[in-house]
């Protein structure tokens, strides 16, 4: 059985990553990326499904685990009776090929340990082939068209479809193991130093962390943000997956389970400003250019998510055999709401553009070309009903959000047209940027509740609601906004952590949450208190989520309230983000006291 989600951490390589529980074992692991089917897929099942666990062979009486440094470098530490390891867990900056380095280390004594390494490709389904290479220095796990192959001076055996090994390790010794991953067609990647990848990764991530230009309050948790959001790039392409895991359900034992291995263009402008507000240039360029590509084409067939390299087709289907984290079914592979219909992505994507120039990006040329005819489009459709920023499935509505945020495009169009001098239909985005503000001013406001609510008509809330003032749409001033604020407040806060879904939707016998708290849209209230200079409330929100942070400083999309742990898909790119925006916006509240926060719509 899989363990919490919250006891695991992160490893990776900037084109894929792996999961390792506290107890040893990496059990999550897609190869050669992040879209790749899984080779270790016990995190959904069992180890029968694949894993590869390294643990003495003993009690453990103690561990504890930490990142070496500002990088991405694991420290598992294992006491027992007979002495004390650590394992050291990376996976290398890639190079010809992806590789994961195990290093038990020898502190004091020794320790009898066991290897289990169990490869199941096809997401915990296909038994490779496992033979010893010609010159018998490594052994090759061939299936279809993946390949893996493990190098270490631990002598190793066959026991039922696995590949085990006991070995001991004393003090000031080291034990390494490397598995590399390679196409089945070619010869075996060739090995490499274990010790001198060690020092390789860990002078990328100095680097890396030493180009952070945050100062603030909770520095440490900002890094680790940036750290996990630079893990969850894809290299090659600079498009950043919403999080390396499918099918952690968003409520435990239940079936809203799904694969967010691919890029939200709903994601662009938060993770912008997190990137260059950071310090972060190269990746804010990087990922303003995958958008590029991604939204290239015509606007009507613009996508709300991609694959990682800007691919269009994510179809949905089950992974029948695999029973689930902790039973949560199904295990759903592609994500089928790549093909709704979301309006709040133009309003992201024109945003993103927007703040780009006002960073100083140098943008390609075809952006503003992208831009003005993502605009022609959208004044053909802002009117339609949609799926909304929660992506519900059924018949869709006329969600608020994504009215909003079709204000959003035409508002930030127009800014970047008066500031740089680019040709444009103002009068005529004008005209439908203030008939768009009256539309939702009419019809998504509910005087009774004195608040924005969820759809037109639909007398129910939602948090996006919250990033009404965020993103200029009303001022925090306004009674409107403020009464917004406290009807969320009322009805979406559970023991400090905002529910995104409005639980008087479900039946007066239940309301009961459907999911786990969405820790965004509690930063997100944070936020909001901040822009009305509430500092006091907006430090508790931030704190109630910096909590529950695991060890290592990881978290979920969601935290279930009852049973005090992590739900859904982690680590979350998305929470992330909106920690490190909330940090920052305290930081720049508390130095600057009397002044507004930043505001996106401001820029």
């Amino acid at each position: 059985m899989s363990c919490r989600i919250e006891d695991y951490a992160l490893i990776g390589d900037c084109e894929t990553a792996a999961l390792v529980s506290r107890n040893g074992s990496i059990d999550w692991l897609c190869w050669p990326a992040f879209d790749s089917d899984a080779c270790f897929a016990a995190l959904l099942g069992d180890h029968n499904h694949g894993r590869w666990l390294i643990a003495p062979q003993d009690k453990v009486t103690a561990s504890s685990r930490r990142y070496r440094g500002d990088s991405l470098i694991l420290e598992t530490r294992f006491e027992t009776a007979a002495g004390t390891v650590e394992l050291v867990d990376f996976m290398p900056p890639r190079g010809s090929a992806s590789d994961i380095v195990r290093l038990v280390r020898g502190i004091s004594g020794k320790v009898a340990l066991r290897m289990d390494l169990i490869i199941r490709f096809g997401f915990g389904v296909e038994i490779p082939w496992v033979r010893r290479s010609e010159d018998r220095t490594a052994l090759l796990a061939v299936c279809g068209p993946d390949m893996t192959v493990l190098h270490t001076p631990v002598e190793t055996r066959g026991e039922n479809m696995t590949t085990v090994a006991e070995f001991e390790v004393v003090a000031g010794e080291t034990v390494p193991f490397v598995l590399t991953y390679g196409p089945s067609h070619l010869a075996p990647p060739k090995a490499i130093d274990p010790e001198q990848a060690l020092r390789d990764t860990e002078a990328f991530w100095r680097d890396w962390s030493r180009r952070c230009t945050y100062q603030g309050d909770h520095r440490d948790l900002v890094m680790r943000s940036l750290i996990t959001l630079k893990a969850l790039t894809y290299g090659p392409t600079g498009g950043i997956v919403a999080a390396p895991t499918t099918s952690l359900p968003e409520k435990l034992g239940g079936w809203r389970n799904w694969d967010y291995r691919f890029c939200w263009l709903r994601d662009a402008t938060f993770t912008l400003l997190a990137l260059m507000n950071s310090g972060y240039t190269e990746e804010a360029l990087a990922w303003h250019n995958w958008l590029l590509r991604a939204a290239a084409g015509a606007p009507a067939h613009m996508q709300i998510m991609y694959g990682i390299m800007g691919q269009r087709r994510l179809t949905e289907w089950e992974a029948e055999w695999l029973p689930g984290y902790e039973g949560a079914q199904p295990v759903r592979i592609g994500n089928a709401a790549h093909a709704q219909l979301q309006l709040d992505v133009y309003g992201e994507l024109i945003d993103a553009f927007h703040q780009a120039r006002m960073s100083r990006l140098k943008l390609d040329d075809g952006t503003w070309a992208l831009e003005c005819a993502v605009l022609d489009h959208l004044t053909d459709v802002w009117n339609q009903p949609d799926h909304g920023i929660w992506e519900r499935r059924g018949d869709g509505r006329h969600y608020v959000f994504s009215k909003v945020m079709t204000w959003v495009a035409f508002d930030r169009a127009i800014k970047s047209a008066e500031r740089f001098h680019l040709e444009a239909p103002l009068e005529r985005w004008r005209r439908l940027r203030e008939t768009i503000h009256r539309d939702v001013c009419e019809k998504g406001f509910d005087a009774g509740l004195g608040s924005f609510v969820e759809s037109y008509g639909s007398g129910l809330l939602d948090a996006s609601l919250l990033l009404l003032p965020a993103v200029g749409f009303l001022p925090c001033s306004d009674a409107r906004i403020r009464g917004t604020i406290a009807a969320i407040e009322r009805h979406l806060l559970r023991d400090g952590f905002v529910l995104r879904h409005d639980p008087r939707e479900m039946s007066s016998e239940e309301q009961q949450p459907i999911e786990g708290a969405f820790l965004a849209c509690t930063l997100w209230l944070a936020d909001a208190h901040v822009l009305t200079g509430e500092l006091e409330k907006a430090e508790i929100l931030f704190q109630r989520v910096v909590e529950i942070a695991n060890d290592v400083g990881l978290i979920a999309e969601e935290y279930d309230i009852e049973a005090r742990r992590q739900t859904g898909n982690f680590p979350q790119a998305l929470t992330h983000i909106a920690l490190i925006n909330t940090a920052q916006n305290l930081s720049g509240a508390k130095r600057a006291s009397d002044k507004p926060a930043k505001q996106r719509s401001e820029s």
